[in-house]
């Protein structure tokens, strides 16, 4: 039985960069259905605009939902999620290089992370979480990331070298995520 994937990318980016492309090829080759969402204006992201996008087009949350966000998607995400009354239980989340504080290099971005998230609701809605985080991240340091990890009470899979997993950083294939991904979908 297939599953319904959203893939949120980050500040700056669109669907068709780093390994976003290469996941969706090897999910949807697996039988599921996957959406890598386009967020508007990455490269001035306005938090009213994410929202709206995702409500757009998150269709029928349920236990066969999974997401994938990287950076800036990940606070978006969690901000939408906590909005929703109720919130659906659904599939799993694995938030990769996330943050839930302002990051000093990109003080434009602090409209998303102003309001503090409900991470109980969260929390409940969900049994399968994971954070994934590189140490030597340049854009959003490796300690807020791991804070989030333990304010969303999740699984944190530390990477020693990955930086922002960004193409740039050699990443245009991430085989963690897609493991940590199957392994959500098998343990339901």
């Amino acid at each position: 039985m297939g599953k319904q994937v959203y893939i949120i990318h980050g500040y700056g980016a669109s669907p068709a960069n780093h390994w976003f492309p290469w996941l969706k090829e090897k999910l949807i080759a697996d039988g599921n259905q996957v959406s890598v969402l386009h967020m508007p204006n990455s490269s001035d992201p306005k938090k009213e605009e994410w929202l709206k996008t995702l409500a757009n087009n998150i269709k029928n949350l349920d236990n066969n939902t999974y997401f994938i966000t990287h950076s800036l998607g990940s606070i978006t995400l969690l901000n939408y999620l906590e909005q929703l009354d109720p919130l659906p239980s659904f599939g799993g989340v694995i938030l990769v290089s996330g943050f839930s504080e302002p990051l000093s290099i990109l003080p434009s971005l602090d409209p998303f992370t102003v309001k503090k998230v409900d991470y109980k609701k969260i929390i409940s809605a969900t049994n399968s979480r994971a954070v994934i985080a590189a140490k030597d991240d340049h854009i959003v340091p490796f300690q807020l990331s791991k804070n989030l990890s333990k304010q969303l009470d999740t699984l944190f899979y530390p990477v020693e070298k990955g930086g922002h997993f960004l193409e740039e950083d050699g990443f245009i294939t991430f085989p963690l995520v897609y493991d940590i991904l199957n392994n959500m979908m098998k343990t339901e």
